[in-house]
């Protein structure tokens, strides 16, 4: 039997801190039972949730502190000392310390990307970790990074990102050359800022662990063209929030049409289970969770305004990404990229 998994959570991130994090470790722990859990929190807070789920409480260890990172401090003011002490540090500190395998947290971006980058520091040759998303298509999900660690890349980080994501692909979907595509505004080769076009060079040329499929359009996300789409942060952060923007957009134009007329109505029931499919692919708690690739250590950032299913979601992930050692891999995939590199640098 496999060791159990230690889960690191920050119990008071979020929006609606302890009560939405331990009922998202009860729905986690029913498809992981081996799962074992570090609470960071105020005890005072934690107890009374912790005592509504008697199987996640044998299965759970509190940790108190009272200091927590608000959701709108600065990366900056959560790095003083005092919160070194803080929920959120302790979690990711705990990874550090090889006492929990991830660290799954729904408090501040900002700072949880700065406290996990002080903390755990990157993988050697990586000086820019990114936050790479799940993203539903119309044939299977893909990986999207960086989707808001970073504002900008050169050619050398979007590869960087290339093989990050490609390692994610190759644990989470157990593709061992997944298929690569750079986001750009067209999918000519002439095309596009030259930091891409770099890239796109440097992928050609360099022995890499997957297949490159070239170019990809905003409107091939959701195609299903290619396993990892990589962009640099700031237009991969407002294609994220585009597509969440689109799809509530959408559910309400069909919850509007359905309901306009009693024959509207009728017709709705008839199709209730096909428009349950729909709202249950569309749901974005399915796909919460944005894993921090580059580091020396997992850290997941749920979405701060998720519930207990979409927190749920975002500790499933975790689970596959450690049981799946994927910092390990991506480690051996980095070094070997940037061997590669030099060795060409040194023939030029």
């Amino acid at each position: 039997m496999s060791a159990p998994l230690r889960i690191s959570l920050d119990a008071m991130g979020g929006d609606a801190g302890p009560a939405m994090v331990i009922g998202g470790a009860n729905r986690s722990l029913t498809r992981h039972p081996l799962s074992q859990y570090m609470l960071f929190g105020d005890e005072k807070a934690l107890v009374p949730e912790l005592n509504k789920y008697p199987d996640l409480a044998k299965k759970s260890q509190i940790i108190h502190t009272d200091i927590s990172v608000e959701m709108g401090e600065k990366p900056s003011q959560a790095l003083r000392r005092g919160k070194r002490k803080s929920s959120m540090w302790m979690a990711i500190d705990a990874v550090k310390k090889g006492q929990a395998d991830v660290c799954i947290s729904a408090g501040n971006t900002g700072a949880l990307m700065a406290m996990a980058k002080i903390c755990l520091r990157t993988v050697a040759n990586v000086d820019r970790p990114a936050i790479a998303a799940l993203w539903p298509t119309v044939r299977r999900d893909s990986i999207v990074l960086d989707v808001g660690a970073n504002v900008g890349a050169n050619a050398e980080q979007l590869v960087d990102y290339a093989v990050m994501g490609s390692a994610m692909a190759t644990a989470l979907f157990s593709k061992e050359r997944p298929r690569i595509g750079l986001l750009n505004v067209g999918v000519e080769e002439i095309k596009g800022l030259d930091d891409i076009k770099n890239a796109a060079h440097l992928i050609k040329t360099l022995d890499l662990p997957f297949d490159y499929h070239g170019f990809v359009e905003g409107d091939d996300l959701g195609q299903g063209l290619v396993d990892v789409i990589v962009t640099e942060g700031f237009s991969g952060n407002i294609a994220l929030k585009t597509a969440e923007g689109t799809a509530r957009q959408v559910g309400t134009y069909i919850k509007d049409a359905m309901t306009r007329t009693w024959i509207t109505k009728i017709g709705s029931l008839i199709a209730a289970g096909g428009f349950q499919a729909l709202k249950r692919k569309m749901d974005p708690r399915g796909m919460n969770g944005g894993v921090f690739l580059g580091l020396n250590g997992l850290v997941i950032k749920s979405h701060g305004g998720t519930d207990a299913k979409g927190f749920a979601s975002a500790i499933d992930l975790g689970y596959d990404m450690a049981s799946n050692k994927l910092v390990e891999r991506l480690s051996q995939d980095i070094e070997k990229f940037h061997r590669s590199l030099s060795n060409e640098d040194q023939e030029q």
